[in-house]
């Protein structure tokens, strides 16, 4: 269903548990026809009442409560036949605007979600059963509605995407009173707020001895001359580079834009012309030798070796000291900016300054803020660094500290409001597409 009412906000936020395909408990029956009725046509394309029977039962299965009062279940059906008669107006428009969409654009999902369908059941009797309690003869059947109800989606957002392309959507402002009555209307089913925390850290990674440095850069320095006399950058990095990622490929990093990699690596792979072999470059990763392959507008393909740096328990030692001596200066007040510049790992997050739940913190983190608050430094720890084997060592600043409770407005303002614009913006366009199209509702 392309538009989502108010009441579903608790949705937006993740606290809706889907049941398992084949939950017991079917929706009310209406009164009995003796045979199909077309209950709303679009076009030419009749809307029949077992369509709406059917899809109110898949909205069952996805976990909505049909109700039982026979006036609330009028109303109820009334809603299905009008998001039915939007879909196929969306559809109708996807079509003329020359769209198609195709059984092999959507099997790829659909055969995820008969695999996710599968898993629920422990035996393959208990599935089947489970189908055929649902109405369904065959596998093939389930799977052909599948595939036809994944292509109507598809037909509907690419119907979307068009009509924003030909600014037939622009956005609908939405007043402070509409966030408060959607918030309202939703609050008794929206999650509890998590505990959350945001903050600075300065991360010190052991570095390398001096003897340990000059030994990397003298074996890549050589690597780097039997390139020059020859031998191909490909062949060596596949037998010599430390980066599992891309040594079977022959050190081939795929194309890459400015800022994804870190700082120094990042400036001399855009400063290089193609086919040129780099100067040693140094990052925390260890010692890299480059050459760019092409070039395009904003982005470049390049490949690398990378000799690691050699770590030992004396440079873990080193490391500790560090940032025993880094927190030190942090609280006597030493700004933040110089300490980060010259003690933290590039490679690592420098702010988490989005609120982020406790919970979904790393076990090392959780034990290290456990009763700390606002303001208050935590650390050094150490978190794991598989690369090298010898662990990480964090110091940080609790910026904010907030305690779980009752969902506030303020916490989810942007997200209702984005919603509320976007089923706005929707309703007014289709209403719009409306009027373009013969439509008529039968009930």
């Amino acid at each position: 269903m392309i538009l989502r009412t108010l009441s579903r906000l608790a949705l937006l936020c993740g606290v809706v548990t889907l049941p398992a395909f084949g939950q017991q408990g079917a929706a009310p029956a209406p009164r009995e026809l003796p045979v199909d009725k077309v209950i709303a046509v679009v076009g030419t394309k009749p809307i029949m009442w077992s369509e709406v029977q059917e899809y109110m039962n898949f909205q069952r299965q996805q976990g909505a409560d049909i109700p039982t009062d026979s006036a609330a279940f009028l109303a109820y059906a009334r809603g299905v036949i009008s998001d039915l008669v939007d879909q196929e107006v969306l559809i109708a428009t996807a079509k003329h605007y020359k769209i198609d969409v195709t059984d092999a654009e959507v099997l790829q999902t659909v055969e995820g979600e008969m695999k996710r369908i599968r898993d629920q059941f422990k035996t393959e009797q208990e599935y089947r059963d489970a189908l055929k309690g649902e109405g369904f003869g065959t596998l093939e059947e389930l799977r052909k509605i599948r595939v036809d109800r994944a292509k109507r989606d598809l037909f509907q957002q690419r119907a979307i995407d068009s009509l924003k392309a030909k600014g037939r959507m622009p956005s609908v402002a939405i007043s402070e009173a509409e966030i408060t009555e959607a918030f309202v209307k939703a609050k008794d089913r929206l999650p509890r707020r998590p505990a959350t925390v945001t903050f600075k850290q300065i991360i010190v990674s052991p570095k390398p001895s001096e003897a340990s440095k000059k030994a990397t850069l003298a074996k890549l320095d050589s690597l780097r001359a039997e390139i020059a006399k020859g031998t191909d950058f490909e062949v060596v990095a596949r037998r010599e580079s430390m980066d599992q990622g891309s040594r079977e490929l022959g050190g081939d990093l795929g194309w890459a834009r400015r800022g994804m990699m870190v700082p120094a690596f990042d400036q001399m792979m855009f400063a290089l012309n193609p086919n040129i072999v780099s100067p040693i470059v140094e990052t925390v990763f260890g010692a890299h030798i480059i050459r760019v392959d092409r070039v395009r507008p904003a982005e470049v393909k390049a490949r690398h070796i990378l000799l690691k740096w050699t770590i030992d328990s004396t440079d873990v030692l080193r490391a500790q000291a560090e940032a025993d001596s880094t927190l030190a200066q942090w609280k006597k007040g030493v700004s933040y900016d110089s300490l980060v510049v010259k003690h933290h790992d590039e490679a690592e997050l420098r702010l988490m300054a989005d609120p982020v739940p406790r919970d979904s913190l790393p076990a090392e983190y959780r034990v290290a803020i456990e009763g700390k608050k606002a303001l208050d430094f935590a650390g050094p720890f150490t978190i794991p660094n598989p690369a090298s084997g010898f662990g990480k060592i964090v110091i940080l600043q609790l910026a904010t500290v907030e305690d779980g409770g009752e969902m506030k407005i303020s916490d989810i303002r942007d997200r209702v409001r984005s919603q509320l614009s976007q089923e706005k913006t929707a309703r007014r366009i289709l209403d719009q597409l409306r009027k373009e199209l013969y439509v008529s509702i039968r009930m």
